[in-house]
């Protein structure tokens, strides 16, 4: 029952960003930059276990890895106002990503 829980909410909080995006890329953009999915996990571990050091340093690797995943919504809009096909752009965008993991 608890994983159903979290499979729905995740659910809801991805179709919200993507439908939100398609009716306006300002307010999608705010949604999907709001970390949301890390809060939702920090309550996750605290509910199940109520480790506040897992959740620290959860948040703490969290931090240094968004840097690096800049790359991709840097890469990506320059691809694709370049008309570089979508799929092409994201691939590449990605890789340039992981790269500077």
């Amino acid at each position: 029952m608890n994983y159903l829980f979290k499979i729905l909410l995740s659910s809801v909080i991805l179709v919200g960003v993507s439908e939100l995006g398609k009716r306006s890329s300002f307010w999608g953009a705010i949604l999907g930059s709001l970390p949301i999915i890390s809060i939702v996990a920090f309550i996750w571990i605290y509910l199940e276990n109520q480790e506040t050091k897992t959740i620290a340093s959860l948040s703490c690797s969290i931090f240094w890895l968004v840097i690096p995943s800049l790359l991709l919504f840097a890469i990506l809009p320059i691809l694709l106002k370049n008309q570089i096909n979508f799929w092409l752009a994201l691939l590449l965008s990605c890789s340039f990503t992981l790269l500077g993991y």
